[in-house]
């Protein structure tokens, strides 16, 4: 398993690539509803991409003080894949927000059936 360090590394990257690559293929993407609809979700994978890493860095913030950050995360993330998104396309932005919105709620389910299992598993020993 990779390191906190190596794996913010490797996650940046992948920002970096997806980032460029998108803005690469800006006039592909843009040629046709499709497309414009698949720019949308590369914006959205961006959002999901600085979103865990960017709860990563947090949690282990929140580790060392005691607090928590709520929303904010989520609001800073999805401002960065909206801004990515309005370099190719009007309808990337909104498409983005409804990819992403729908991110957001599975990993909020995945987040959650991870947390009820962990509390089964202290509970029972």
């Amino acid at each position: 398993m990779a390191g906190s360090g190596s794996s913010m590394l490797y996650s940046f990257l992948l920002f970096v690539v997806i980032l460029s690559l998108q803005e690469m293929y800006r006039g592909k993407l843009a040629s046709s509803e499709l497309f414009t609809i698949l720019g949308g979700f590369t914006s959205s994978v961006i959002f999901l991409i600085l979103l865990t890493e960017h709860l990563r860095f947090i949690g282990n913030f929140q580790e060392t003080c005691g607090t928590r950050t709520g929303w904010g995360a989520v609001i800073l993330a999805e401002a960065v894949a909206l801004i990515a998104a309005s370099t190719v396309h009007r309808v990337c932005i909104t498409t983005c927000f409804l990819f992403s919105a729908g991110l957001l709620y599975e990993l909020n389910k995945l987040s959650g059936m991870a947390l009820s299992k962990s509390e089964s598993k202290t509970k029972r020993h």
